[in-house]
């Protein structure tokens, strides 16, 4: 696999970048070549301008976002979601990652 890129997007990046820590492991222990980033909403659109991304998520609490963020991806060819608020909760690295993964298989 191609090394991949996922961005995460939260309301102020404090509890997401635990998960993105979890994520990393997970990647890690699948020998997965993986780039994973968090960023605060307000943040997104700089993000958006100056790199690419494979696939972005967006934290439970900024849901709202993904219209927006859609529109703003449409012309990347960038799978966006939002990430399953109980494997947000608990924090699931492997089971978020897992669901990254599948998304950019969809877009290949």
């Amino acid at each position: 696999m191609t090394k991949v890129s996922i961005l995460l997007i939260c309301t102020a990046g404090m509890s997401t970048n635990m998960l993105v820590s979890k994520m990393k492991k997970a990647a890690k222990e699948q020998a997965n070549d993986v780039s994973i980033v968090a960023v605060p909403a307000t943040e997104a659109p700089a993000q958006f301008a100056s790199k690419e991304f494979d696939v972005v998520l967006l934290g439970p609490q900024v849901s709202y976002m993904k219209a927006n963020v859609m529109k703003q991806l449409e012309e990347k060819n960038v799978e966006v979601a939002v990430i399953d608020m109980k494997d947000y909760g608990m924090m699931n690295g492997k089971k978020v990652l897992a669901d990254a993964l599948n998304l950019i298989k969809k877009i290949e």
